[in-house]
């Protein structure tokens, strides 16, 4: 008993009170400091990475003739400084944001930063942190399309020159789902070149792959210490027919081919004749498979429920959402390529659904740290409303699309307040469980050694 006062005496000379006890600041919580995460993202390079983003897709369409331009159709060009003004006001640090790829690199080597440093000055002084996106769906109307063999040595001397004229930013994506760019413009026939076949498929891939390769050795020169965000479409089809089908078998696998190709990570046969039969070469298979590219990765994995589909004995589809769910698909990812992983673009086109979909995706994400999965990064996306992407942006209808923390006008929706309190609850959880014995560092990325 004596033993017990003399250490109750010792609380009381000590610290804050808790249950009319005083005790050192921290205890409360089982140890000194004592923190539970709670409280808006400071933006320490220890925070996790919560995010929004602007859209800003650029496919065209309709033979080349229609530039389908979201930073203007949903009004960012006009109210940038608001847009950035609202990023702050939900308690957020990080923003993906795309600069207009098409018509800053007007030429070979020809550069016109007039809108970009309007845009990016705002930026900075706004206080953002930018996870820079460097091509959205589209090229400058020079280059042509993603079939142009040339498009990766003239996308990585552009990078290169966005890399050291904003010295001061340090997160990037290459180029953004480099699966569905190839899909639909060359396979669906939606966007770009608007092809509809297997040849010209892996020919997009391997362009897009071989551009955010290069573009990532060009950054790194100028950025030592650059963080590539490798934003990725996270999809799988249900096939339910009672004996499986090899084309849905080989569609589900040829998913994971743009990672594969940037990763250097080995596929497995079917899909290497698959690749090898439509159009890539030995040399060029070898090249891609020669090592990763530089700089620190991130893989980001974007789920919509609508990218989950049942296929019908008659090939009809219905929408299968969560059959495995972001979850699962980005346990998949992480397990075969060992990156990072951060959710980087939700949403459903239902504004009232969206706070239920927020918080889904947000438990998902929870759900995976806890079985050690390094999760880094959720994005909400984005952070207006869209255009016609009901459509693919294949229809001009100008239909608005209620996707958005905000609507057109800038007014919330309904999600805006669920991802504020979302924000409070957990904006400053460490950027991976007991991440507080690891910091992001400004020091530059070495070449990965695997022991």
């Amino acid at each position: 008993m004596a033993k017990q006062a003399d250490f109750l005496d010792y609380l009381n000379q000590t610290g804050v009170k808790v249950a009319g006890k005083k005790v050192f600041t921290g205890d409360e919580f089982g140890g000194r400091p004592g923190s539970c995460g709670r409280g808006l993202p400071t933006g320490s390079a220890g925070n996790f990475m919560f995010a929004t983003g602007i859209e800003c897709s650029v496919p065209t369409i309709k033979g080349g003739t229609v530039r389908r331009d979201q930073m203007r159709e949903t009004g960012h060009l006009e109210h940038y400084q608001r847009d950035f003004e609202l990023v702050n006001e939900l308690g957020l640090k990080y923003l993906r944001y795309g600069l207009p790829y098409h018509t800053i690199n007007t030429g070979p080597g020809v550069y016109d930063w007039t809108l970009a440093d309007e845009l990016m000055g705002a930026l900075r002084t706004s206080g953002i942190t930018p996870i820079l996106d460097l091509l959205h769906f589209g090229v400058p109307d020079w280059l042509g399309n993603f079939q142009n063999p040339e498009l990766p040595v003239h996308f990585a001397a552009y990078a290169g020159e966005v890399a050291r004229r904003y010295g001061w930013v340090r997160h990037f994506t290459p180029v953004n789902e480099l699966y569905v760019t190839a899909r639909l413009s060359a396979r669906d026939g939606l966007w770009n070149e608007e092809l509809r076949s297997e040849r010209a498929f892996v020919t997009a891939i391997k362009h897009g792959v071989a551009a955010s390769r290069l573009a990532c050795l060009a950054i790194t020169q100028e950025c030592p210490s650059a963080v590539f965000v490798q934003s990725e479409s996270a999809e799988y089809l249900h096939d339910v027919c009672a004996e499986p089908r090899e084309d849905l078998r080989l569609h589900n696998k040829m998913n994971h081919v743009s990672l594969d190709l940037m990763y250097a990570h080995l596929p497995d046969a079917e899909v290497y004749r698959h690749l090898r039969h439509h159009g890539l070469g030995e040399s060029e298979f070898t090249w891609f498979m020669s090592c990763e590219p530089p700089g620190h990765h991130i893989i980001g994995t974007d789920y919509y429920g609508r990218n989950e589909r049942i296929i019908l004995p008659d090939r009809s589809e219905l929408q299968a959402e969560d059959i495995l769910g972001w979850h699962e698909l980005a346990r998949r990812i992480y397990h075969r390529y060992r990156k990072p992983i951060m959710h980087t673009e939700t949403n459903t086109f239902d504004a009232q659904r969206n706070p239920a979909w927020l918080w889904k995706q947000w438990m998902n994400v929870l759900t995976l740290r806890a079985e050690g999965v390094p999760v880094v990064g959720f994005t909400w996306y984005s952070l207006t409303d869209q255009i016609d992407w009901d459509t693919a942006l294949a229809e001009e209808n100008g239909r608005v699309n209620a996707v958005g923390l905000y609507d057109l006008h800038r007014s919330p929706r309904p999600v805006a307040a669920a991802y504020r309190q979302l924000l409070e609850q957990f904006g400053q959880i460490p950027m991976v469980p007991h991440g507080e014995m690891f910091e992001l560092t400004t020091g530059p990325a070495l070449v990965k050694v695997q022991v």
